[in-house]
């Protein structure tokens, strides 16, 4: 599919990528840039790992595509830093959760020839790095390409090409509605496990002990990179803001009903949870 693929921030899902990239045969060569010279010493001994640079124009220069698996306040700098160093009709994409912020930094404002498409594979796990990858981490899981003004129908077609390739069902929608439907149906249920395991994390130490497989199924997403979630919150703080203040108000409703003894009200909210979370199995 490619003669070169370049992984920028080889973590969980760069890791993971690569290993599937060389799985699925799709590149001659793979090659990474990492920040840390610790980092790139464990790519070194990674099989499907051909080539580690310490800068990112080095690791970008014969790549047909890149795809930049950094946290999203670093994406934008380090697509136009391998923007600058790739050959015309080079392709960059992400993984980052968040948009809307960087598609308007970076579609239609890099050089001539290199277009960026956003992507959003929803393919985490609360752990995190390299010594976690896994080559089957994608398949079968949803990844959404987010098209903006300025891309191309071709570019759209090869990153969704892409995706499909390492095994993911591939879905397009617009950044702005890709940030509403991610707040919803991810950051919300993150903020949520996050504050219900910070609140019962001031109860005594002795308690942890009676907790059951229900609360760590509950709670299993707060245990995610705190950094990577800093910089979710700072880019889709507005739509997550706004799931919130949708939360709450159910939230509200259910303690009144609890309240009220309104048995009706709450058999309705208990159904319609676990018909939803049915549905997910579908």
């Amino acid at each position: 599919m490619f003669k070169q693929i370049t992984i920028i921030a080889p973590g969980l899902l760069g890791a993971s990528l690569g290993a599937a990239a060389q799985a699925r045969q799709l590149a001659d060569r793979i090659v990474v840039w990492a920040r840390r010279e610790e980092t790139r010493e464990q790519c070194r001994h990674l099989a499907w790992c051909d080539a580690v640079y310490a800068e990112v124009e080095a690791a970008a220069s014969e790549a047909e595509i890149v795809v930049i698996c950094a946290p999203v306040e670093a994406i934008p700098p380090l697509a136009r830093a391998a923007a600058a160093a790739m050959v015309s009709g080079g392709l960059i994409t992400d993984v980052g959760s968040t948009k809307a912020e960087i598609c308007r930094e970076l579609v239609g404002t890099l050089p001539d020839g290199v277009e960026f498409v956003g992507s959003h594979p929803m393919a985490g796990s609360e752990k995190s790095g390299l010594e976690h990858a896994d080559p089957d981490l994608f398949n079968g899981r949803c990844c959404l390409v987010t098209p903006a003004e300025g891309n191309s129908e071709s570019a759209q077609r090869r990153t969704e090409a892409f995706w499909r390739a390492v095994g993911m069902d591939v879905h397009a929608l617009e950044p702005t509605e890709h940030d509403q439907v991610v707040a919803e149906l991810s950051h919300l249920p993150h903020v949520a496990a996050s504050v219900l395991a910070a609140y019962l994390g001031r109860n005594p130490d002795s308690w942890r002990a009676f907790a059951g497989a229900g609360l760590r199924d509950t709670t299993r997403i707060a245990a995610g990179s705190v950094p990577m979630w800093m910089d979710i919150l700072h880019q889709n703080r507005s739509a997550i803001l706004q799931s919130l203040d949708g939360f709450k108000k159910e939230l509200n409703a259910f303690t009144k009903a609890l309240e009220a003894e309104d048995e009706t009200r709450l058999r309705e909210v208990l159904e319609s949870g676990k018909s939803f979370r049915r549905s997910l199995d579908d």
